[in-house]
């Protein structure tokens, strides 16, 4: 026979596993990521595509975390002004002197990130490299004198940016040029339109190359979509 006590007791355990239950639903709903108007873009192909020379977890970090948070951030950064939150990542960018100070530098880090990575993944694909065709390719061969001494230019670019940053083949008044910027600067932002930029921040690389920059830059020319790369320099939005 159940007492009153056993009772109050049974009562007691019934609340706490209630409890129990609905308490992570809970914390899962105030912990939901921010939400804005900019979104991460899917990858044009699988985590593994580019392997071996790109390896999927190294693909599955940098573009589900690193750029995801670029994107995180840049989304409350505009989240504090309706006219920004209305504006396109290119306009912000291009007009970073017009975005209030207070949010200037994480606008510039961030919606450079997303610039950068959005492009990033587009020009690389499965059994990508080789030698670019057509336009682009007379173009490589007329500005650089061949196309390998190019992929010098290039590598070298990379291999001398001090720290994180990129390297790009530009366009700037109808001529290719090899560059490198700091942190997620975006070229155009000096009036230097991207085609084509390597990656070399230390996560875009360190799983599988660890410190040797030099082996994943050559590692990148075999995945390079020089569709795009064409595309970009026979259509570029200037």
């Amino acid at each position: 026979m159940m007492t009153r006590r056993d009772a109050l007791k049974k009562t007691a355990l019934s609340a706490a596993a209630v409890s129990l239950v609905t308490l992570p639903e809970t914390n899962f709903a105030q912990a939901a990521a921010p939400t804005g108007p900019f979104k991460l873009p899917p990858l044009p192909y699988a985590l593994d595509a580019l392997e071996p020379h790109i390896d999927a977890k190294t693909m599955e970090i940098h573009h589900g975390r690193h750029h995801q948070a670029y994107i995180t951030n840049l989304n409350k950064a505009v989240a504090t002004d309706a006219k920004l939150a209305g504006t396109s990542l290119d306009e912000l960018i291009r007009h970073l002197d017009e975005v209030p100070e207070a949010v200037r530098a994480a606008v510039r880090n961030n919606g450079g990130g997303h610039y950068n990575h959005s492009l990033f993944w587009q020009t690389m694909k499965k059994g990508g490299g080789g030698v670019p065709k057509g336009a682009l390719g007379s173009a490589i061969e007329k500005t650089f004198g061949s196309f390998e001494k190019f992929k010098t230019a290039f590598s070298d670019a990379a291999m001398k940016q001090f720290g994180s940053g990129w390297a790009w083949l530009i366009l700037e008044e109808k001529d290719l040029k090899v560059v490198s910027s700091p942190n997620q600067d975006v070229p155009f932002v000096h009036g230097k339109y991207p085609l084509l930029g390597v990656d070399v921040w230390e996560h875009a690389y360190y799983l599988k190359y660890q410190n040797k920059r030099a082996d994943y830059v050559s590692a990148f020319f075999n995945v390079i979509n020089w569709d795009v790369v064409t595309s970009r320099f026979e259509k570029p939005e200037l």
